[in-house]
């Protein structure tokens, strides 16, 4: 199945905008959990996403099923969004940073200072820690990076990273992997109300409804990974969700109708015959 359908909004009043430079597709994707490098290319393509996730540790140590990952995808065409997977400590994750930045270089992308901020201790949960990644967000941003930082939907340690100079934020809906959906709504909308930078809803998206329903609380990204990779068919998923995301983007833009108690009559009650 080819992508015949638009997968962004060419008249979208506030075009998706990170650090400066725009993106037409509000979704990400991942590089992981793929079960080899042709499904991913696949799946890319057919998402129509602009930015892809790169676990920088995982490519610098060969790690199984990232062989070659950097040489896999055209990344003279997609963002490459280098990320700290797999640190445990803030100071980890900065060194980590670095490395990713110097990676983007090597594959062409001189001027590209992003990186999707990660510090995840507990290998159970996989729930980000919120004082470490402060913590990390802060020396990042004095060294020039646009960092993207994942938290739990927590909207005091949102406008904290915000005020400390992050290009987004991206609370999780639910825990990494989990396809559990958007678990954290009341607090991911609180975020969405106040934010001044993109927020990105990142980790437990597992079906384009949930994808669409993130966009139509206001989200102005998602980043989807699991849902796709490990889908029976990726490449058809990637579609769908990157049909989704622009789905929920217009009905946000287009504004939906208010919830009522009772019922309202589609067709008008003036003409109508009486006895």
């Amino acid at each position: 199945m080819s992508l015949t359908s638009p997968t962004h909004l060419p008249d979208d009043p506030n075009p998706l905008t990170i650090a400066g430079r725009p993106f037409r597709s509000r979704l990400m994707t991942g590089t992981g959990k793929y079960r080899n490098f042709d499904q991913m290319r696949q799946s890319v393509a057919a998402s129509g996403c602009e930015i892809v996730t790169v676990a920088v540790r995982r490519v610098q140590t060969n790690a199984p099923g990232h062989e070659g990952l950097a040489e896999a995808l055209d990344w003279s065409k997609i963002w490459m969004l280098p990320n700290t997977a797999g640190c445990k400590t803030a100071e980890e994750a900065v060194r980590v940073a670095r490395l990713g930045r110097e990676m983007a270089k090597l594959l062409g992308q001189e001027d590209n200072n992003f990186v999707k901020l990660e510090v995840i201790p507990d290998a159970k949960y996989l729930l980000p820690d919120p004082i470490g990644t402060l913590e990390a967000a802060e020396q990042l941003v004095k060294e020039g990076f646009a960092v993207l930082p994942y938290i739990n939907a927590d909207p005091l340690l949102a406008k904290r990273l915000e005020e400390a100079g992050c290009a987004t934020v991206m609370p999780l809906g639910s825990p990494i992997g989990s396809g559990q959906g958007i678990r954290n709504a009341a607090n991911i909308q609180i975020i969405i109300e106040n934010a001044q930078i993109p927020v990105v809803v990142d980790a437990g998206i597992g079906t384009p409804s949930e994808a669409a329903l993130a966009m139509e609380m206001g989200a102005d990204a998602l980043l989807i990974n699991t849902a796709i990779a490990q889908a029976q068919n990726p490449a058809m998923m990637a579609q769908a969700m990157g049909l989704a995301t622009l789905a929920g983007r217009m009905a946000y833009l287009a504004g939906r109708i208010p919830i009522k108690d009772y019922a309202s009559a589609s067709s008008p009650l003036t003409g109508t015959i009486t006895s």
